[in-house]
């Protein structure tokens, strides 16, 4: 008995197009590279925009303009718009422009869609990056610089400037140092007064000894008998008033050192929360721009 007749089977093809015998490569650099051009010019044009408008929301004055708290949550809020709008701007570029894969399965047209967005993404980020990085590489690096001293250094912050031979202190720690020797009411003449180098050769040492006590945690009763001796030999004041003087002086360093500590602190977590929410922001970027990719690229396929 004669068997019926079939129909060879056909391969499926991608929908309403005919297979080629010349397919088209797999990754369109092309499309990528005009997807990239174009997540790094709205990238850039946004850049300066939030730039302009965060500037013109502060001010130099004390207590006027946008608070710390309120530029810091408006740069991240900008920054995640900026990477999101950049990037499915790449992504779609980069899924229309690219050349249509003739007999293509479905799924593997997705997947070469994704490809092609998340690359877009890539190459606009690195170019984006680089620009940055170039322009503002200076400022980066002496920030950098402070804060590793900020934090590497502010247990000692008040030695900083008497580690030294001279031991100078900076502006403020001069400050409350002399104050430790204004003259007393029972203090010698002008013309009976000791040099001038003496003065400073006080000051140092004392900015070495409250140097001292900062490190080891406490300024121990033998150094507050000496200074304030030293105190009482300079500006006619009792040693018991001189040691006063000294444990007040000392009480107002030891505040500074915990302002600095609390100021490294404040701005290293700063730096962490800038540097997660960049993650997200680039993350987020990454996903947009895949997605826009796939978009563009069944947009392309439907009109032709």
């Amino acid at each position: 008995m004669e068997q019926a007749y079939r129909e060879p089977p056909v391969a499926p093809q991608h929908s309403g197009v005919v297979a080629s015998n010349n397919p088209p490569a797999a990754v369109s650099w092309r499309a990528i590279l005009a997807g990239a051009a174009g997540a790094a010019s709205l990238s850039l044009i946004l850049a300066f925009l939030g730039f302009g408008l965060g500037m013109s929301s502060i001010s130099p004055w004390a207590n006027t303009g946008a608070s710390a708290e309120a530029l810091g949550i408006g740069s991240i809020v900008w920054i995640t718009l900026t990477q999101i709008a950049a990037a499915a701007l790449g992504g779609y570029l980069a899924g229309r422009l690219r050349t249509r894969w003739v007999g293509t399965h479905t799924d593997e047209v997705y997947f070469r869609d994704t490809a092609h967005g998340f690359l877009a993404w890539s190459v606009a980020t690195l170019a984006t990056a680089a620009l940055f990085v170039s322009a503002i590489g200076a400022v980066a690096s002496g920030g950098a610089k402070v804060g590793a001293a900020a934090l590497t250094g502010t247990a000692t912050a008040a030695t900083a400037a008497a580690a030294n031979a001279t031991g100078a202190p900076d502006a403020g720690q001069t400050y409350l140092l002399d104050t430790l020797f204004r003259a007393g009411p029972n203090a010698p003449s002008p013309t009976m007064a000791a040099p001038g180098d003496r003065s400073d050769r006080s000051t140092a040492e004392s900015a070495r000894i409250f140097a001292h006590a900062i490190k080891v945690g406490s300024l121990n009763a033998e150094d507050t008998r000496y200074l304030g001796q030293m105190i009482a030999d300079r500006t006619g004041l009792t040693p018991a008033e001189g040691e006063a003087r000294v444990r007040a002086a000392y009480a107002e360093w030891e505040k500074g050192v915990a302002a600095a500590k609390e100021a490294a602190d404040k701005a290293r977590k700063a730096a962490a929360y800038a540097a997660l929410w960049l993650f997200i922001s680039l993350l987020g970027g990454a996903f947009f721009a895949s997605y826009a990719a796939i978009w563009g690229g069944r947009r392309r396929d439907l009109i032709d």
